[in-house]
């Protein structure tokens, strides 16, 4: 695997080493093609800018707000010529993306601890989460319960052109509940409903992207992610959910989704993206390693994986789950994901309509599930789903109480904090059935599988951590070989993981128990791989007595996870 991973590495550094400004994906296109792509330019482009593209025999179909490029459809054969001009970056297709999720009463709020925050009377208010998605349905878990029965949504925009930001796939409606359905239609406590979202009186701003089949392109993205720059102040937008991704095709330092979501970033929003759900693929012989998508491959955004909750409230037994993306990232090694949090089986907000019902009435869970004396049918409102997507939305929902508890935090700091305190005393090594296709998954709860650990709220908020001033930002680290031929974390050009180079913080962000358990010696000398790591031998990260070795029954045919019908077995 460390050889396979060192082989990628170096094809990707030679792949830029030239300068190039064709993405890969543009290769092999007929010279009569017309092609519709993404052109990014060293500055907003202007008239002479579209100039450019136009007299090549292009067209401009979409300006892009204050984001440096635009979409054009040119023919192929002008390809290559505009690439020559000083003042293009970068060129590469609008590739479409597709939602991160899959489709028991789940217990997801419980083991990240989010009742906790709820008896503070935290609960998302003033805070706006710019939900870029498939939309979301007007339904009375979507009215607050400080808003006189006005929506949690304030702000609704289509950037599909079928003329209407009304949710029409399912998924969209499905992340809205997880970050601010206030549960009105189940049953609950005295601070909670059975099925509130983690922020249930956040401000929604509904920026559709996804149309009624979960599909879009990186240019709707894009324009979406310039809105709520531009809608910023208008919402308090503090926070986008992404749920949502395509393959890594380039650099993050290229790939325009990517230097979207830093712009985003960087005007003082927290961008929250869902990691992808590819975990289980094994294309490059890598067991779901190097799997993360775009934009979750940046190492500004906050990437989240999925964990399993094994359907109980204790946290201590969750395993993560097998679909769950795993890093480092393709081309640029970026540690990743950055936190996990639940993603299998969870309950939350949909409406028969919806193309996801449609085509998966299977979904929906029993009304006993949160109706004492309900009657034993589907219910009409909830159902289940799985996936990187519904990791994604409780993060954001956290990171909009701790945001309404501290409004000064910058992204970089809700960033840290999430990660500093994140639950790290995982189990460590785990085996998942899947009773439809009777596959076996084993799973090891490593840093490019969970990321710096397991959401936890009520640490988050108890804490008073700060990215320090000489770190600059909480990026995410990324892995390189050093001198002595070991894999290393690096940040800011210093190892990250020994006692004298700690990131953001008093103790090691990753813990000592989150890689190999607490004998582990991770603080000697930040070795992730190599002989002088106390791990004896071989059995370092992907050694063979570890989880990817050559006896485990992964074999080359192990699919991909079906996004549209998959069921995690009997039990989960």
């Amino acid at each position: 695997m460390l050889a396979v991973c060192v082989l990628i590495l170096s094809a990707s550094q030679l792949a830029f080493a030239g300068g190039q400004k064709l993405s890969k994906d543009l290769e092999g296109k007929k010279a009569t093609d017309q092609v519709e792509v993404i052109v990014q330019f060293t500055q907003v482009p202007t008239a002479r800018h579209h100039e450019k593209v136009v007299s090549r025999g292009g067209t401009l179909k979409h300006e892009l707000g204050q984001f440096k490029g635009a979409t054009y459809t040119m023919p192929a054969s002008a390809l290559a010529d505009l690439a020559e001009d000083p003042e293009v970056v970068y060129v590469s297709p609008n590739r479409p993306l597709y939602g991160a999720s899959n489709a028991v009463n789940d217990f997801h709020t419980a083991t990240i601890n989010a009742p906790a925050a709820w008896t503070q009377g935290l609960d998302g208010t003033g805070i706006g989460v710019a939900l870029i998605d498939s939309g979301i349905a007007d339904l009375p878990d979507m009215h607050g319960k400080k808003k006189n029965n006005g929506s949690n949504v304030v702000y609704s925009q289509d950037f599909t052109g079928l003329g209407s930001a009304a949710d029409q796939y399912g998924h969209g409606t499905h992340v809205s509940g997880i970050i601010a359905g206030t549960g009105a239609m189940s049953t609950g406590s005295k601070y909670s409903y059975t099925f509130q979202g983690i922020a249930a009186n956040a401000n929604l701003v509904n920026l559709r992207v996804l149309d009624q089949n979960g599909a879009t392109t990186v240019s709707e993205v894009i324009s979406a992610i310039q809105a709520a720059i531009q809608l910023q102040s208008t919402y308090n937008i503090r926070i986008i959910n992404l749920s949502l991704g395509g393959p890594v095709w380039e650099s993050y330092t290229q790939d325009p989704l990517c230097q979207a979501v830093e712009q985003a970033w960087k005007a003082g929003i927290v961008v929250v993206v869902a990691a992808g759900n590819y975990g289980r693929d094994n294309a490059m012989q890598s067991y779901g390693y190097l799997t993360i998508t775009s934009p979750a491959n940046d190492p500004y955004v906050i990437t989240v994986g999925a964990m399993n909750t094994m359907g109980t409230a204790d946290r201590t037994d969750d395993v993560p789950a097998s679909y769950s993306s795993k890093g480092p990232t393709l081309w640029d090694w970026v540690a990743k994901p950055d936190i996990v949090a639940p993603g299998n089986l969870i309950d939350s907000l949909y409406f028969s309509a919806a193309t996801l019902n449609q085509k998966n009435p299977g979904y929906e869970i029993p009304q006993t599930l949160y109706t004492k004396n309900g009657p034993d049918k589907p219910s009409g409102t909830y159902y289940a789903l799985s996936g990187t997507s519904m990791a994604a939305p409780m993060v954001s929902g956290a990171a909009a109480l701790l945001l309404q508890q501290s409004p000064a935090l910058t992204p970089d700091q809700v960033k840290a904090r999430l990660m500093l305190t994140a639950f790290k005393n995982l189990v460590q090594y785990s085996t998942v059935d899947d009773f439809t296709t009777g596959q076996t998954f084993y799973e090891q709860a490593d840093i490019f599988t969970v990321g710096a650990g397991y959401l936890d709220i009520q640490a988050a908020l108890a804490s008073t951590a700060l990215a320090p001033a000489a770190v600059g930002s909480a990026l995410s680290p990324t892995v390189t070989e050093n001198s002595l031929g070991h894999i290393v974390l690096v940040q800011n050009g210093s190892s990250v993981l020994n006692s004298n180079s700690i990131l953001w913080g008093s103790s090691i962000l990753w813990g000592s128990s989150i890689l190999w358990g607490s004998s582990s010696g991770v603080a000697s000398d930040s070795i992730l791989w190599g002989s002088s790591a106390t791990l004896s031998g071989s059995s370092i990260l992907w050694g063979s007595n570890s989880v990817v070795a050559d006896s485990i029954l992964w074999g080359s045919t192990s699919p991909e996870l079906d996004a549209d019908s998959v069921m995690w077995g009997a039990k989960r």
